[in-house]
Order: structure tokens, then sequence, then C-alpha cells
């Protein structure tokens, strides 16, 4: 199963994406792909063993992923102050991958309705249940 986790901006939640995902899967095939270099350095210390930065890194990789993981910012054409291109929202969202997307307040003023308030141990928990039924099937 190829994992990517996508983060832009200082890459804090992608490092915690990618902690409790190396904890419950500590042999995934998982790349961390970032919108500038400080995200994707923030996702390397936490432990991942392949990652690349910008545009045309996420763009490619997409094509290929079994899941990805991010902020919902990263399907949002200039979200996170700009980071996110038109290319790499597109590439997120017509890629095959199942897409598990974490709820982050003031994205371009989206509001997810249906959506419940978490803690962000909750979601990453819930984030490994949807993975580990991922691999099974």
């Amino acid at each position: 199963m190829k994992i990517l986790v996508i983060d832009g901006q200082g890459g804090g939640l992608g490092r915690s994406i990618v902690e409790k995902v190396l904890t419950q899967f500590p042999e995934a095939d998982l790349t961390v792909l970032g919108t500038n270099a400080m995200a994707t350095s923030n996702m390397m210390r936490a432990g991942a063993q392949k990652g690349a930065t910008g545009e045309n890194a996420i763009c490619y990789n997409c094509a290929s992923a079994d899941v990805i993981l991010g902020p919902v910012g990263i399907i949002l054409p200039n979200a996170m102050l700009g980071e996110i291109s038109p290319a790499i929202s597109q590439s997120v969202l017509s890629s095959p991958a199942q897409k598990l997307l974490f709820p982050v307040s003031n994205v371009h003023k989206l509001r997810i309705l249906g959506h419940t308030e978490k803690t962000w141990q909750a979601y990453f928990d819930e984030a490994v249940s949807v993975l580990e039924n991922f691999e099974k099937a």
C-alpha cells in the first residue's frame, strides 16, 4: 500500500500524521510531499524515509498512490496562503487513491456540514482505522 502524506506551510499536521501512521504501520510504503522545503523537512523528521517537495513531485506521486492523507486544503486551489496550486488540487482529486482529509478551520471559509469537531488524536485514530481496513481489502 503506497501512502502519501501531503502538507504545506510548516508541515506540523503532516508531521503528526506521519508519526501516527508509522507507529501503527512501521513498514508502510510512506512518502511525504511538502509544498515547501520546511514542510517536507518537518515531516521527514517524524521518521519518513522518502520525501519530495513542490508541485511536480506532488502531481507525479498522486497518480500512483493508494492512500493520500493531508489537510482538506490540499483539494482547494490557492489554499494554504496560495501554496496549493490548481494543479496540485486537481492531481489530488483525480488520483485513484483513497483520500483521508483532516478538517482545518478557516480554509477558504469552508465549512463541511455534518462534520463533528474532534481532537486531532481522534482524527489520527480514525485515519489509522481506515488504513487498517484498507489494508485488509
